[in-house]
């Protein structure tokens, strides 16, 4: 079998190859599993972060109730108190420590999965491939993070005690179960986490000259369009206020995607 050989003129057969990215991969699952048992030891601290949103007193909800004390126009009323969630079945809460706990694992572990990743590919590219891969890693990571603390602050208390108030008769009262809000929870978190790649997307397209910052304003129209399309696709409650508060911090990213090629030729 041929060799293959790095800008460092470092040959490796394709089983050596393999061999590395195998011992990689198993340090990214160690690391999963043992940040997974942190998160699981510590559940009083993780259920205290999960739960967090659907009591009156979360941080979004205090600052709501305080803009109008800000503009001067009243003297805010804090019109959302505690929700008591409900389990209807045996094991749930159980699994629901357990994933939570996984998913929790995961996003404590991505950093050094992404560095391990980067360390593979590093030695095939040549030194401005390697400064640019640098970035667009660590920008793709803390994006990441940063679109799940938006979901978290931001669009899925607004989508909960929207949905939770809504009502289509008096008769008909809401009970959350644990399993639906921490689904959502977690859905939205990883949705936008996914979503918030796309400044760092656009930034490394137009380092490759396939897309132009003119580009981008001239399609602005069609992606407003396909950014309504997406965000219907990928909310999992399906609801026209979730798709709204969903569909503006991704409009947002494309008006950041414009700013962060701005300097390319066009």
């Amino acid at each position: 079998m041929s060799n293959s050989q790095t800008p460092d003129n470092k040959e490796f057969s394709f089983w050596e190859h393999l061999d590395i990215l195998r011992g990689y991969l198993i340090k990214i699952v160690v690391a999963v599993v043992v940040c997974t048992v942190v998160a699981f030891v510590f559940k009083d601290t993780l259920f205290a972060v999960v739960l967090a949103p659907k009591d009156g007193n979360f941080i979004t909800y205090r600052l709501i109730d305080r803009l109008p004390q800000w503009a001067g126009v009243g003297n805010g009323n804090a019109a959302s108190g505690n929700v008591e969630l409900i389990n209807t079945e045996l094991s749930r809460q159980f699994m629901t420590h357990v994933k939570l706990s996984f998913y929790a694992g995961m996003l404590l572990a991505l950093p050094f999965a992404i560095y391990l990743i980067f360390k593979f590919v590093s030695p095939a590219l040549y030194t401005n491939e390697r400064h640019n891969t640098t970035w667009a890693m660590a920008g793709g990571c803390l994006m990441f993070y940063v679109g799940a603390a938006v979901s978290y602050f931001i669009v899925f208390p607004f989508a909960f005690r929207f949905l939770l108030n809504y009502e289509v008769s008096g008769e008909v009262h809401n009970y959350i179960s644990l399993q639906s809000y921490t689904g959502t929870l977690i859905a939205l978190s990883a949705v936008m986490g996914l979503m918030f790649e796309l400044p760092v997307l656009c930034w490394l397209l137009s380092k490759m000259g396939i897309i132009t910052k003119n580009f981008m304003r001239k399609y602005r129209r069609h992606a407003i369009v396909v950014i309504l399309v997406l965000a219907a696709v990928i909310t999992p409650t399906g609801d026209p206020f979730t798709l709204l508060i969903t569909s503006l911090p991704i409009y947002m990213l494309y008006e950041l995607s414009i700013f962060v090629v701005r300097g390319e030729k066009d």
